[in-house]
């Protein structure tokens, strides 16, 4: 399976379970992987054969900055969610890290990754046929 990335994107966002989180946001990260074929475009050249990724940051850029969750698992499965729901592509692994966790210790960032399958197949590319 081909596979498209979108590495690092970095928003800020309101997410958190305490109270400060939610009010002042903190930095997020954000890796998407999504599992398609991608024999077709690469045939063909046209963007119709593949999957606009200018459209899936858009999409994972509202949810990051316009939403607010309790737990990075429940950011990272929405953006899985509406991923499949609006592209047509087989699976799709989304990273989300808080940059700056809140705990008493010294640590990078909090990461959580969650990998979801499409179990909608008609929702996947057609093959396409037309090489024009």
């Amino acid at each position: 399976m081909d596979r498209i990335r979108l590495v690092n994107m970095t928003f800020y966002g309101y997410h958190g379970v305490s109270t400060a989180e939610k009010e002042t946001g903190r930095r997020f990260q954000v890796d998407c992987e999504l599992a398609v074929d991608l024999a077709e475009a690469g045939k063909t050249d046209r963007l119709m054969n593949t999957i606009d990724y200018s459209a899936v940051y858009d999409l994972i850029a509202d949810i990051v900055q316009n939403t607010s969750f309790s737990l990075l698992e429940g950011l990272a499965g929405t953006l899985a969610m509406r991923i499949l729901e609006v592209f047509p592509v087989v699976e799709v692994t989304v990273r989300v890290r808080k940059m700056v966790p809140p705990i008493s210790g010294y640590v990078d960032y909090i990461e959580v990754e969650v990998t979801r399958r499409q179990t909608t197949p008609e929702k996947l590319l057609p093959p396409q046929n037309d090489h024009e």
